[in-house]
C-alpha cells in the first residue's frame, strides 16, 4: 500500500513546499486534484460542444435539437465561393466560406502546391459567420510554369464538389 501511496503522491501537482505530508494530508491532496481536473474536463468538453455548435441541455447533449433559426445561425452552413484573379505572374485566390468549411483552405492549398504554384502569402479574417482567406502565388515567373486558367478551373471544380457534399 505504501508503494501505492507513493506513486499517487507522485502524480499529484504539488505546490515548492519541502514540508513532508501526512499520509491523510497526501489522501485529500489527491482527491482534490482529482476533482479539479473533473471540473476542467467538463468545462473544455462544454467549450469544445459549444465551439461545435451543439447545445447542452441537463446532461445530455442535443445536436437536433434547435430552431431553423438556431441551426443557421450555429452550424452556419454557407456554401464555399472562390474568386481567382490573374495578374501577370502573380495569381490572387480569395476562397470565401462558412465556419464549418475550414476543409476547404487546406485542399486549396494543396491543389495550388500540386500546380505548381508558389504560395508567397495566406491570411484570413472572420467577419461573422464567414471566414475570407486570400492566398496570393507566383506563377510561371521564369519558365512555363502553371497554367493559370488550369488552376482556376481545378480550383472551381474543387470547390463545387465540396459545396454538393
Amino acid at each position: 500500500m505504501k508503494v501505492l501511496y507513493s506513486k499517487l503522491n507522485s502524480l499529484v501537482s504539488h505546490q515548492a513546499t519541502k514540508e513532508v505530508t501526512s499520509l491523510p494530508d497526501q489522501l485529500d491532496e489527491a482527491a482534490t486534484y482529482i476533482k479539479k481536473l473533473q471540473i476542467s474536463i467538463e468545462k473544455m468538453k462544454e467549450k469544445k460542444n459549444s465551439l461545435m455548435g451543439f447545445e447542452r441541455t441537463g446532461n445530455n447533449i442535443n445536436e437536433g435539437s434547435f430552431s431553423s433559426d438556431t441551426r443557421g445561425a450555429i452550424m452556419s452552413l454557407k456554401p464555399p465561393h472562390i474568386e481567382i484573379h490573374e495578374m501577370g505572374s502573380a495569381l490572387e485566390v480569395v476562397l470565401i466560406s462558412g465556419l464549418d468549411c475550414q476543409f476547404i483552405f487546406n485542399e486549396t492549398i494543396r491543389v495550388l502546391h500540386e500546380e505548381g504554384a508558389d504560395i508567397v502569402n495566406a491570411s484570413f479574417s472572420v467577419v461573422e459567420d464567414t471566414v475570407f482567406h486570400t492566398m496570393h502565388c507566383k506563377i510561371g515567373e521564369f519558365l512555363p510554369g502553371p497554367d493559370a486558367s488550369r488552376i482556376a478551373e481545378r480550383l472551381k471544380r474543387h470547390i463545387d464538389e465540396a459545396s454538393e457534399s
